[in-house]
């Protein structure tokens, strides 16, 4: 067996909706862990009812960072999240606790696993212009579809519906520091994926669209709206983008609805593509809930004593 003193790091990934927040918390709690979310719209305060933001009662009393860090008119670049986690991950170590990232948004994760400094790209402004004519030119799926043959990898990691994400993906694609591995060696990584049944899953991203719509998302998008305008990031956001679009009268409101179902469906999708281009995973069934965290269990002691 390979000894190995590096720091310790748990990833627990999985697409949205599989259930992976509440199988960390009790992780966390069982091997003395913090958690670090790793999901590109939570680290915005007031964006909560569509981010799905866990809840102080969800939190389990288990310290969660990357949570409402920043306001909705700053910018977070992925080196701003790699930054920032990194730090918090060799804080946890020293303090003596497991670090736990738990995600959520790709580009995120595949820079942290692979060490690639994705968000160091300098900006490019008369690219990013060209690139926004573009899609008023020919739609948005037309730049997607140039980033899947510049780099397929980094494009199933990202919203490909949100244009602000295309272009930034497309600009790290064509100007290349993202092929600069900073990290990879220093940590030791056990990535476990939560899954669940297609079927069961879809039903799940069904009802919980569902229930945002009755806790308020409709009026929280309306509050941000008013304060905030429709530039912002998280407003791109799945969730925030199409009730937006309702309230301006594009849409009717089961329309809408429908859409935010149909592209969190999608969504899913791409991070379950995203997770098979990871290499040494280990996939976790959730359709039994007592058998995943036990089988969750089993692999994290056996590393843990590597």
């Amino acid at each position: 067996m390979k000894i190995t003193n590096k720091p310790k790091v748990l990833f627990i990934l999985g697409p949205t909706g599989s259930g992976k927040s509440d199988i960390a918390v009790k992780l966390a709690l069982k091997y003395n862990g913090e958690i670090i979310s790793a999901d590109s719209v939570q680290v915005y305060n007031e964006f909560n009812i569509g981010s799905a933001k866990v809840t102080k009662s969800e939190m389990g009393g288990i310290t969660h960072y990357g949570i409402d860090i920043k306001s909705p008119t700053e910018e977070f670049s992925v080196y701003d999240y790699v930054q920032y986690t990194l730090q918090k991950i060799e804080d946890i170590t020293k303090r003596g606790k497991l670090p736990i990232v738990v995600g959520g948004t790709g580009l995120y994760v595949k820079s942290l696993i692979e060490g690639y400094n994705f968000g160091d790209t300098e900006k490019h402004q008369d690219f990013r212009e060209e690139l926004e004519e573009e899609i008023k030119q020919h739609g948005l799926d037309y730049v997607y579809q140039k980033l899947c043959q510049k780099d397929g990898k980094l494009a199933s990691t990202i919203d490909k519906n949100n244009p602000s994400r295309v272009i930034r993906a497309l600009e790290i694609a064509t100007y290349g520091s993202g092929k600069e591995k900073t990290n990879n060696c220093q940590y030791d990584f056990k990535i476990i994926a939560i899954t669940l049944d297609r079927e069961k899953l879809y039903a799940k991203i069904n009802a919980r669209v569902d229930k945002m719509i009755e806790s308020g998302l409709i009026e929280e998008v309306k509050s941000l709206y008013n304060k905030y305008g429709e530039s912002v990031q998280p407003m791109k956001a799945i969730g925030y983008k199409e009730v937006l679009s309702y309230l301006k009268g594009e849409t009717q409101k089961q329309t809408m609805i429908d859409l935010i179902k149909q592209h969190t469906r999608n969504y899913a999708k791409r991070q379950l593509t995203f997770l098979r281009g990871i290499n040494n995973i280990t996939y976790i069934d959730n359709n039994d809930k007592e058998k995943a965290f036990s089988d969750a269990c089993k692999e994290i002691e056996k590393w843990l004593q590597m």
